[in-house]
């Protein structure tokens, strides 16, 4: 197995930081509709549209968040994007109304979305290519992280100090993966684009249809995963009586199993050297898992807590392996979009679950709305393609190679090395 720099763990930590502040904010804010509801005065409906302003901000940026790192480099972007959302965020806690609080969540979103785009960049470019999947795992373990950060911290201060003053939590985790940024990331070492291969340079969605299959892919198993995030715990509890407790500790257990699980899985594609072998197996579990969910087990309590936990780990394990491949394929010139393209995707599937599965569970229960994700996680596989097919797209330079081992040692705590003749143009 390929030796790593103890820098590049240290830029994995920062990059980690980073997204956990995304996950904090975009996934906390749902933490504050019970303060906003009862002191707050709002309605649920416009509670929820308050709220979901972090992911409305993040998917109206990533794309262009991914082409300023193609452009500039990963290490400003997650610098100015980071110090954007912990300023933000604190706006909007010394906001005076809703409409004012949904502005600031909505901007600071926007600049969240910077750690999306270019923290996965940053982590493929300074960890060779046998270990790439662990890293990726760990860099996701960022969000199920974030989530229980949020959720243990944000509904208490919303409730003892009101809503507008949780927004404190996310602002300090942002401000910590700007500081963490801009100390310790350095852009990966990359060829000058005159230097690089043509395969390096060119548009990889030309004469290919790979990434569009792992886009697709992906948004058709983040509906599953946010069917069992959105809907399994009033599941547990309506349909078959569960306590709220012990449904609450079913939800928690299985969110840090599915974070570990998020290592193991990168791990398990560094040992069989693909990407893709993994996100096929997964989506093959995934939709026998959603299947086991839609088989009435009334009478049996601990079998349905089982499966509902079987398929809360399950269905987050695919987006490792899926954003390394994104990031692989579209080389150093590309990445960044790609993965732009990748996440705005998901965003927008996983926006689109709640009030529509909610509406099939309304009018058909829920069996029918878990059989529809098994046969959404069994398309899935059948479109993640079995190989990569041009190797060559795969970025040529890894930073344990000679030069660029040598550039990683010469790169000092903030140094932009590698990011072309600049350091950070391609």
């Amino acid at each position: 197995m390929d030796r790593v720099p103890v820098r590049s763990w240290l830029i994995l930590a920062a990059a980690t930081v980073a997204q956990a502040g995304v996950a904090v904010l975009s996934n906390g804010a749902a933490f504050l509709i019970p303060e906003l509801t009862g002191a707050g005065g709002l309605t649920l409906p416009q509670a929820g549209v308050v709220v979901a302003m972090p992911l409305v901000g993040i998917m109206l940026t990533l794309v262009a968040w991914g082409a300023a790192a193609d452009r500039f480099g990963e290490r400003w972007v997650l610098i100015i994007g980071a110090a954007i959302a912990a300023a933000c965020a604190w706006a909007g806690s010394r906001s005076s109304g809703s409409v004012e609080l949904g502005v600031w969540l909505l901007i600071a979103g926007a600049a969240a979305a910077s750690a999306n785009a270019a923290s996965g960049r940053a982590v493929v470019g300074w960890f060779p290519q046998r270990r790439r999947g662990l890293a990726m795992g760990i860099r996701q373990m960022a969000i199920p992280a974030g989530v229980a950060i949020a959720a243990a911290t944000m509904p208490g201060i919303a409730d003892a100090h009101g809503a507008n003053a949780a927004l404190l939590m996310p602002a300090a985790v942002s401000a910590v993966g700007a500081l963490a940024c801009l100390w310790i990331v350095a852009d990966p070492p990359r060829p000058q684009r005159d230097a690089a291969a043509p395969a390096q340079t060119r548009n990889p969605y030309r004469g290919s249809r790979h990434l569009v299959r792992i886009h697709a892919a992906s948004i058709l198993l983040v509906v599953p995963q946010y069917a069992v995030w959105t809907f399994s715990l009033v599941w547990l509890i309506d349909a078959h009586g569960v306590d709220p407790v012990t449904a609450g500790a079913v939800i928690t257990v299985t969110q840090i199993v599915g974070a570990l699980g998020r290592v193991a899985v990168g791990m398990w594609s560094d040992r069989v050297g693909s990407h893709l072998r993994p996100m096929r197996t997964i989506a093959a579990v995934i939709a026998v898992a959603m299947v086991l969910l839609s088989i009435p087990f009334i009478d049996a309590i601990g079998w349905t807590v089982l499966v509902v936990a079987l398929a809360g780990v399950v269905t987050v394990l695919p987006n490792g392996p899926a954003f390394a491949e994104v990031a692989e394929t579209a080389g150093p010139f590309w990445g960044g979009r790609a993965l732009g393209v990748q996440n705005t995707g998901q965003f927008v599937a996983a926006a689109a679950v709640p009030p529509v599965l909610g509406w099939v569970i309304t009018a058909a229960g829920y069996p029918i709305a878990f059989v529809g994700c098994a046969a959404l996680a069994a398309a899935a596989r059948t479109v993640i393609p079995a190989r990569r097919p041009d190797p060559a797209a795969a970025p040529a330079l890894d930073p344990t190679t000679a030069t660029g081992a040598a550039r990683a040692t010469e790169a000092g705590p903030g140094n932009d090395s590698g990011g072309g003749s600049t350091g950070t143009t391609p």
